[in-house]
């Protein structure tokens, strides 16, 4: 219903932050309606989390949802602000574990997947590429896109399945992955940038709730399938009485969880692969390899999952969902990589193929590298 400037954005985030902010232009920037305190209760429980131990500087968790111009005002020491708000997820997760707080740590994974404000109605979100989080349970995790994107109802429903996993691993209740759901799509083109949104700093449970504005992604049952089908429960993972004792310190052992995943995997990968070539100009990630690999163990996980092969070249945690690495893989390529045009159309080919209907599990990773032969 209404454009923002970059002041009215920093006023937003000051209700959050109460703290003096610098000043910025009155250069009207149109972007949609904006959302960013919609899941209120989410926010406070991370801010304090994040509060315990905030070796960046980030103001407040809020700025994490904002787009990038106004993100920047309270990002602290952090430089990619596309990465923004897995910084906060990370560090928030991090405090949480130390402290026993097995509620913290379900927040701050739910916090990981709220959908960002971006500048138009079908607008998607960049994703984190050049960081990769320090908890796998935070690795494993992205944020949910605008409802009126391209292909937002199947990612974005992956996205809530991942996160019960993740949930149920460190022994929360994985029904809570709901509440990370967004609005109602709005409509495309809409000079006006309106959604189907809500906007309330003062609502300390969150406007989308006490509204009825939320969309679950998910039903119960498809959560309850989820989570048995990665071998997880409320008993499994990560539990409460596990994080009750543990430090700060214990959190590089899970670091070290996802490099030892990596290496495990890596005969895995050339199995599942070896018939693979890259042919094209790979551009300035010439030598690196963006096949995808399917298998089990990746970033600590129980359940089969995604990966990129390459790692190093492509840095993203796994997923369940081949679209999210496909998609990241295939960004990287033209944006990163400036890859060839040959390179770039057989990676979307390839992904177009390995999403396809009755496409899963090791099909759909043979489906994408095989474009690419």
């Amino acid at each position: 219903m209404k454009t923002a400037s970059i002041f009215e954005l920093l006023t937003f985030a000051t209700l959050a932050t109460a703290q003096p902010l610098p000043a910025r232009s009155g250069r009207v920037v149109v972007r949609e309606v904006p959302q960013e305190h919609s899941h209120e209760r989410i926010l406070r429980s991370v801010a304090a989390s994040l509060n315990q131990n905030n070796p960046d500087g980030i103001q407040d968790p809020v700025f994490a949802l904002l787009g990038n111009a106004a993100a920047a005002a309270g990002a602290g020491d952090i430089k990619d602000l596309d990465c923004l708000q897995q910084a906060v997820a990370d560090q928030a997760f991090t405090n949480a574990k130390a402290a026993g707080d097995a509620q913290g740590m379900t927040d701050a994974l739910i916090f990981r997947t709220l959908e960002r404000n971006t500048a138009a109605v079908g607008q998607k979100s960049a994703l984190c590429t050049s960081v990769q989080a320090v908890n796998p349970e935070i690795a494993a995790l992205t944020q949910h896109q605008d409802p009126a994107s391209d292909g937002a109802a199947e990612f974005n429903k992956q996205i809530a399945l991942d996160l019960a996993v993740q949930i149920a691993s460190i022994g929360g209740d994985p029904q809570a992955a709901i509440d990370s759901g967004t609005f109602a799509p709005g409509e495309i083109g809409d000079p006006t940038a309106a959604g189907n949104t809500c906007d309330d700093a003062n609502d300390p449970e969150g406007c989308i709730f006490t509204q009825n504005l939320l969309v679950p992604d998910v039903t119960p049952d498809e959560i309850n399938q989820a989570v048995a089908s990665a071998g997880g429960s409320a008993s499994t993972g990560t539990s409460a009485a596990d994080v009750a004792s543990t430090t700060t310190a214990a959190t590089a052992p899970a670091a070290t969880t996802a490099a030892t995943s990596d290496t495990a995997s890596s005969s895995s990968a050339q199995s599942n692969t070896a018939d693979a070539t890259v042919t094209g100009d790979l551009g300035t990630c010439a030598g690196g390899s963006p096949l995808i690999e399917f298998g089990p163990g990746f970033d600590g996980r129980k359940e089969d999952s995604f990966q990129p092969v390459d790692r190093a070249t492509f840095n993203h945690g796994s997923a369940q969902n081949i679209a999210i690495i496909a998609d990241f893989i295939c960004g990287q390529l033209s944006s990163k990589c400036k890859a060839g045009a040959d390179v770039v159309s057989a990676c979307k080919a390839g992904q177009a193929a390995a999403t396809a209907n009755g496409v899963e599990g090791q099909a759909a990773a043979d489906a994408f590298n095989a474009a690419f032969s």
